[in-house]
């Protein structure tokens, strides 16, 4: 059974817990990992990219000028697409990008993430964020005890405001609870930091 090492805010080890082999020892699917990646990318686009056609632009109610005499190209309007300030064609509309992914597919993509990341000493696991109010130089002290740099993920068990203002102005630092945990994120980030109670959740969430 994978063994994590646990960690106080001064980044000494007061222990170790045990994690499941089913989370932090699965096999790797590069497949179901790949899938999963570029569904939640394309899931988090807002696919609002619109320009008018030229029915949709103000104006060109009328003809600009008679169809005949003269010696000008004929043209019934002026929001045609080939005139400036005219329609577009054949541009964007906002359209769905999402990309459904099997739930059994999503499991093993995560389980194969975290596996990953255990086995490049790269999951975190500490007492207690233990941020009771919101400074930033808490958190950078706590990553800097950990050694941890080049971004990370941080994961608690419940929303903890003090946690997440504290955290917001550190580049490639990002916070999320231990149900939200996902495949992108994992891959996104360079280490991996949660809370004992967060580590608790994500195995009674994800885990079996």
């Amino acid at each position: 059974m994978p063994k994590i090492s646990l960690y106080n805010r001064d980044g000494e080890q007061v222990g170790e817990v045990d994690a499941q082999e089913s989370l932090f020892g699965a096999p790797l699917k590069q497949g179901a990992l790949y899938q999963t990646a570029v569904a939640q990318a394309a899931n988090r686009r807002q696919g609002n990219a619109s320009v008018k056609n030229r029915a949709e632009v103000r104006g060109g109610g009328s003809k600009p000028w008679p169809q005949k005499g003269t010696g000008r190209s004929r043209h019934g309007s002026t929001r045609s697409p080939i005139w400036v300030g005219g329609g577009s064609v054949f541009g964007p509309k906002p359209r769905d990008y999402s990309i459904k992914v099997p739930k059994k597919m999503r499991r093993a993509a995560l389980k194969s993430a975290l596996t990953e990341k255990f086995k490049a000493g790269k999951v975190f696991l500490v007492e207690d964020f233990g941020v009771g109010e919101p400074k930033t130089k808490l958190v950078a002290g706590l990553l800097d005890n950990l050694k941890v740099s080049g971004g990370a993920l941080l994961v608690s068990a419940e929303t903890d405001l003090n946690l997440i203002k504290s955290a917001r102005n550190l580049p490639r630092v990002k916070t999320i609870l231990a149900r939200q945990l996902n495949v992108l994120d994992i891959l996104t980030y360079n280490y991996l930091v949660l809370s004992k109670d967060a580590f608790a959740q994500v195995e009674e969430v994800f885990g079996g």
